[in-house]
């Protein structure tokens, strides 16, 4: 699928930070449990499996997800694939603060990220302020991702990967 954002010579400071919205939940309105229950469709169980054939051929060192099922879930099939667990953060969570979101992503050397619209839109929010090239109209589909390239601490570039069909 052409998805190789692999860090090469990655140090301290350095890597790569691979930004994920999570895979397709269906439709809030449709859902009828706490918000933070609702799963991944069987689109979103199909591009959770090809997002993790994709980016699995990259260096990654940790998981991180916002705790929400859907995020965790779109992570399961790239967890197996890496032999890591994913792990859990707030700061990743609906609503979280963007700012505190990328400052602990920066400090977390090579890490696959997967969180919400909100988080994931107020990061690019973040590196647009920063300078940081998005292109006119940042995207953010269901199942995409960001690749942020990380030098001394600082994200350096940013581009898109549309959602692996």
């Amino acid at each position: 699928m052409g998805l190789d954002v692999s860090a090469k010579g990655a140090h301290a400071g350095s890597g790569r930070i691979l930004l994920v919205r999570h895979a397709d939940a269906g439709e809030r309105s449709e859902w009828t449990g706490p918000d933070r229950d609702r799963p991944l469709s069987s689109r979103g169980r199909a591009q959770s499996e090809l997002l993790a054939a994709a980016l699995a051929r990259n260096p990654v060192e940790r998981l991180v997800s916002s705790g929400y099922v859907r995020c965790v879930e779109t992570f399961v099939p790239l967890g197996a694939r890496l032999g890591l667990l994913t792990e859990t953060a707030s700061w990743l969570e609906e609503g979280a603060d963007p700012a505190r979101a990328l400052a602990a992503l920066l400090a977390g050397g090579s890490v696959a990220a997967c969180s919400h619209g909100d988080v994931v839109s107020g990061i690019l929010f973040e590196l647009s302020e920063r300078g940081i090239a998005l292109g006119s109209t940042p995207r953010m589909q269901k199942g995409s991702t960001w690749v942020l390239d990380v030098q001394d601490g600082r994200v350096k570039s940013a581009r898109y990967l549309p959602p692996p069909d």
